[in-house]
């Protein structure tokens, strides 16, 4: 008898891994308990398999209340919170009272609570038992013990018991191997990289000197326009403040051990690199000022995990996912928040990575229908983003604008004035910087009427700009316009009271010393 209860056992056990998809999560051949798993649904269906009988129904209570307690550290090797329980005991007799009370579906009350459904295989009722239990769990087991010999049932447990080892031995040498295909060997040089540009970017002027960015190699619209593309990259190794470069090396430090380690060194230089280029090409696209740093490429080992997640979904869940899909859902609230941060360059890494993942795929797992694909969606996504980036650069004021402040500092006082007057029939929300500009090149052009036009409409579009109100007062004291004078150097003197030029001026003009 206590043979066929095995078989039946790991017969079982075996048909549901063999055959159904299930996966192993734990054995235990000394207690003959075996807990298997299937993921549908976003369900996790477990399946515990124990050959152990009780004389009474308080007993089997017992081991119920326990089993539940169990399937709480269970959890943490499931892929979903929400568990269907099938509780299977194997024995030959069941409790002599009245047990099958313990039939009707049970669960606790808490969050995610799990489901159990008791299932008692005695040599009285394992037919109605197993045939429920089919039933159940919508599959076949077709079990007929009693037509084998015992020498067949002996070996045929034998191999169960030896494949279902084996499967689980299997199942964790891969997850110790899907962490251990390479060392961190360019994460540490990228890291020594950065650190290496933000010295040289001290050294010449500063790394928040926005000259100096740019001629390290930051990503200046204008510049990439003009075919500079390469500051997509090289923008990647530069970063403003002591801060920036911290906050972004420690994310590559965890991020890019990681990462190299699950893909290995060339995949996650590949990753590291397209990622950078999508961030760079969608902060381009999507943001005219002047940037740098590794945030794109940083989200795009992001990416890289997530796409690890789809590939190894349990494993995922179990060690890093949580973690790093909270990680995630902060930033991109935080981007949404702070004005400073570019969200841009973010979601563009993410995606990127993303994709940058799937062309390269993990180790051992590659697949040339997902891989192909992969390289004609990241092509075109680039490609996509770098003329919407043009179109939405040449259509927006902020962009021209800095081409004007370009134009200016190169004397090209009449290509301003006409750049200028083209951004003006543009929407956007700094009219009145480019009235000021546009103002300054009339002045140098000698057309004081027209500068003193721009610049009333420069003030009336953004009173917030103290330069405006001193060329003003100046171009009103030199007309005779005493009384304008006086009230614009005042406002010009409120506005930025630590100005020389401005003092000069104010004691000139209303023959007084501020106040």
């Amino acid at each position: 008898m206590f043979l066929d209860e095995q078989y039946k056992l790991y017969y079982t056990a075996y048909s549901l891994v063999t055959e159904n998809n299930y996966d192993i999560l734990h054995i235990d051949e000394k207690t003959d308990e075996i807990w298997l798993e299937k993921y549908e649904n976003k369900r996790s269906r477990v399946v515990r398999l124990v050959h152990k009988g009780f004389d009474w129904k308080n007993h089997l209570k017992r081991d119920i209340a326990h089993v539940f307690q169990k399937s709480k550290s269970m959890k943490k090797l499931t892929r979903s919170k929400r568990i269907d329980l099938f509780n299977v005991y194997v024995s030959s007799h069941a409790p002599v009272d009245d047990w099958e009370i313990l039939k009707k579906p049970m669960q606790l009350k808490e969050k995610n609570p799990l489901k159990m459904k008791i299932f008692y295989l005695d040599d009285e009722d394992s037919y109605n038992e197993f045939q429920r239990l089919e039933r159940d769990l919508k599959l076949s087991l077709l079990i007929k013990p009693e037509e084998y010999s015992e020498e067949v049932k002996e070996k045929s447990v034998m191999k169960y018991k030896g494949y279902l080892s084996d499967f689980l031995q299997r199942k964790r040498k891969e997850e110790q191997n899907v962490f251990s295909y390479g060392k961190p060997y360019f994460t540490y040089i990228l890291i020594a990289i950065n650190v290496l540009m933000f010295i040289l970017l001290e050294m010449y002027g500063g790394s928040s000197s926005i000259d100096t960015l740019i001629e390290m190699g930051a990503k200046y619209n204008p510049d990439i326009i003009d075919g500079e593309w390469w500051r997509v990259v090289s923008s990647m190794f530069l970063h403003i403040g002591f801060l920036h470069l911290f906050m972004n090396m420690l994310a590559i430090y965890y991020l890019g051990t990681a990462v190299e380690r699950i893909y290995g060194r060339l995949r996650f230089l590949i990753i590291y690199f397209l990622a950078g280029i999508g961030g760079g090409l969608a902060s381009f696209a999507f943001t005219t000022s002047v940037s740098a740093g590794a945030s794109g490429a940083v989200f795009g080992l992001f990416g890289a995990l997530l796409f690890f997640g789809l590939i190894y979904k349990r494993i995922f869940l179990q060690t890093i996912g949580n973690s790093i899909l909270i990680i995630i859902m902060i930033n991109i609230v935080l981007g949404f928040l702070v004005p400073q941060i570019d969200m841009g360059a973010h979601l563009g890494g993410l995606l990127a990575g993303f994709i940058a993942s799937a062309v390269v795929h993990l180790p051992e797992k590659g697949n040339v229908k997902l891989q192909f694909p992969a390289v004609i969606v990241y092509i075109l996504l680039v490609g996509s983003i770098a003329v919407f980036g043009i179109g939405n650069n040449l259509n927006s004021q902020t962009y021209q604008l800095m081409q004007m402040e370009q134009l200016r500092m190169e004397d090209k006082f009449e290509e301003v004035v006409s750049l200028a007057t083209d951004a003006l029939q543009l929407d956007g929300e700094v009219e009145g910087a480019i009235l000021f500009q546009r103002s300054y090149a009339y002045i140098e052009l000698n057309k004081m009427n027209l500068a003193i036009r721009d610049l009333e409409r420069s003030i009336a579009s953004d009173s917030t700009v103290p330069e405006a109100y001193y060329n003003l007062a100046l171009l009103y004291y030199n007309d005779g316009q005493l009384e304008d004078a006086n009230e614009m150097i005042t406002t010009a003197y409120e506005l930025k009271p630590e100005n020389e030029d401005f003092i000069s001026l104010y004691e000139e003009i209303t023959g007084e010393k501020p106040r």
